[in-house]
């Protein structure tokens, strides 16, 4: 008696279960901006979204390189190293001193 096993394709994880695929686990984050917010977690993948401290690891040193302070328009920051600069000096400039006879 000759019994056959067939093994239906179904039963793989990879290559040929990738086209069945079609429920969306991430969507748009409200703080990062990208497409990184696990819908059923409630968590960002990428920022850590709803932590109160953003999502970053020293294992990954480029991404702390990318998202740094300074990457960005830095807007406030600009204002306040060029008021270093002058050491903080606000209003106009002190009168010259008359040179006594």
């Amino acid at each position: 008696m000759l019994v056959l096993f067939f093994f239906s394709c179904s039963q793989t994880k990879g290559t040929s279960s990738f086209g069945k695929r079609r429920n969306k686990t991430h969507t748009l984050c409200r703080r990062c901006g990208r497409s990184s917010y696990h819908i059923q977690k409630s968590q960002c993948a990428q920022c850590g979204y709803p932590a109160k401290k953003m999502r970053s690891y020293n294992w990954s040193i480029k991404a702390k390189r990318r998202k740094t302070t300074g990457t960005g328009r830095m807007r406030h920051l600009k204002i306040v190293r060029r008021k270093f600069k002058n050491g903080f000096r606000e209003g106009l400039p002190k009168p010259k001193a008359v040179a006594a006879k």
